[in-house]
């Protein structure tokens, strides 16, 4: 008996020692930050945004066709309002609503960069138009904000970058690499008419980029707990989309004698059976960089759990929602209160993990349900983006730049579950990263395509300098 106590003891020791050796070797992996001389900005800035967000570049599905009215006209306010960048850059319209701006560099031996945003917005509710602030697409600037559709996704960081590619030609600078603009006109509804067909451009023209950056990562604010600094999320990759259509076709019939196999009712276990059965949860790149950036800022017994992921490994993923997860989003059949359906149809969409696909999930679901229920592919479909790098020399120039413009934060690369444009750049550039520093806490993140979008003034300050001292630290 003693030496059955005596070997149990032994593995809790041996347990602690490796637990407390890993969580002693998790050091901070932030970079030294570099003095910055604060970047003079005018107030002007606040009105140029508040313009933007008056043009309703709205996108309502994928076959709609743009409003031209509210597209041109948001082209001409860019030419007016920024005339050095369209005296100095070329304009090329791209699927005649997207816009690719090319500034060229000195040196044709350096590889380009590559910067993205989007001109259109998600449309508005209308019974939520009494409980905004202001218009959604008013503009209105309050003491604290500009309020509007698309101030946080994503004008901000088009007009930011305007903004800072102004400001660097009044002072003469011209880039040693060549930098494109890339603001496609179709993101909210997958971006295969916009950014998709300027990748496709570049790529036929040859380009070779070193890094391209999107929207889709930020500056959390108390949203991470146990770390109070500010938390920069640089997203590395992006879970793919697929949704998928699950049809029920029987007899139907009447109510009154309504069959074993009720149409509605199959159509519902399939549903309740795929919540049920979801798709594990998994340590893969990036989530396990993120573990150790973030693991590191953490008071000591959280550091624990996030060093040692060989054992705490569950509760981590499920809080970083690390698996492609299932949602049913829209059912529809019936025509009758005593009329058993002979069609009912539900649509299902994955956000995938990577290193899962649109493929992997369909047989997952055949897998789940029922062989009588017909699964369809359905709408826009991508699978998940590659994984960047971490020990690119673009990715240390970003991180550089994040950590010295905001010396305060801490710089984690994460995954993002939404879609960006991005995706499509992975064949013209080494690299492609999520990140402007939009300033999102507890309160905003609903702002985010719901009521009362809108961006701290101070924060859009932040977005301009950030990118101009990113284009200038890449010089």
């Amino acid at each position: 008996m003693k030496k059955i106590l005596y070997s149990l003891l032994a593995v809790v020791v041996l347990v602690l020692c490796i637990l407390l050796f890993n969580t002693l070797s998790l050091t901070s992996k932030q970079v030294e930050s570099d003095p910055l001389e604060k970047l003079v900005i005018s107030d002007d800035v606040y009105k140029n945004l508040s313009k933007a967000i008056q043009y309703p570049t709205i996108s309502f599905s994928e076959n709609a066709i743009p409003d031209s009215t509210a597209f041109y006209g948001f082209h001409q306010f860019l030419q007016d309002t920024y005339p050095l960048i369209h005296e100095n850059l070329t304009l090329e319209k791209v699927n005649e609503y997207s816009l690719l701006y090319t500034w060229k560099g000195t040196d044709q031996n350096k590889k380009p960069i590559i910067l993205m945003s989007h001109q259109d917005v998600v449309p508005v509710d209308e019974p939520t138009l009494n409980d905004w602030e202001a218009g959604p697409f008013e503009g209105k600037i309050t003491a604290t904000d500009i309020i509007g559709r698309g101030t946080l996704d994503d004008k901000s960081s088009l007009m930011a970058l305007m903004e800072a590619v102004e400001l660097l030609l009044k002072e003469s600078f011209t880039p040693s690499q060549t930098i494109y603009l890339a603001f496609g006109h179709d993101e909210e509804v997958g971006g295969s008419k916009g950014a998709a067909k300027i990748a496709a451009l570049l790529k036929e023209r040859g380009v070779d980029a070193s890094m391209t950056i999107d929207e889709g990562g930020f500056l959390a604010d108390g949203l991470v707990p146990g770390i109070d600094n500010t938390v920069a999320i640089v997203n590395l990759a992006e879970k793919g989309f697929a949704s998928f259509r699950l049809i029920v076709e029987t007899n139907g019939g009447h109510s009154s004698a309504p069959p074993k196999e009720n149409t509605i009712g199959m159509l519902a276990k399939a549903i309740v059976d795929l919540e049920n059965n979801q798709l594990p949860y998994k340590l893969v790149e990036p989530i396990n960089y993120q573990l150790g950036y973030m693991g590191a800022e953490l008071p000591f017994m959280k550091k624990v759990a996030f060093a040692n992921p060989w054992l705490f490994k569950k509760p981590i993923l499920e809080a970083l929602n690390a698996h492609t997860t299932t949602a049913a989003t829209i059912i529809d059949g019936g025509i009758k209160n005593n009329v058993i359906p002979t069609v009912a149809e539900a649509t299902i969409n994955f956000r995938i993990l990577p290193g899962e696909n649109i493929e992997s999930v369909k047989e997952h679901i055949e897998n789940t349900i029922s062989n009588k229920i017909r699964v369809e592919k359905v709408g826009f479909l991508t699978n998940p983006s590659p994984v960047s790098s971490i020990d690119s020399d673009a990715y240390k120039t970003l991180e550089k730049t994040i950590r010295s413009v905001f010396p305060e934060s801490v710089v984690v690369p994460g995954l993002v579950g939404g879609g960006t444009d991005g995706r499509y750049f992975y064949e013209i550039s080494d690299d492609v990263y999520r990140f402007y520093p939009i300033r999102l806490d507890p309160n905003s993140l609903s702002r985010f395509h719901g009521i009362d979008e809108k961006i701290n003034k101070e924060n859009y300050k932040e977005i301009i300098e950030f990118s101009y001292q990113l284009i200038k630290k890449f010089n």
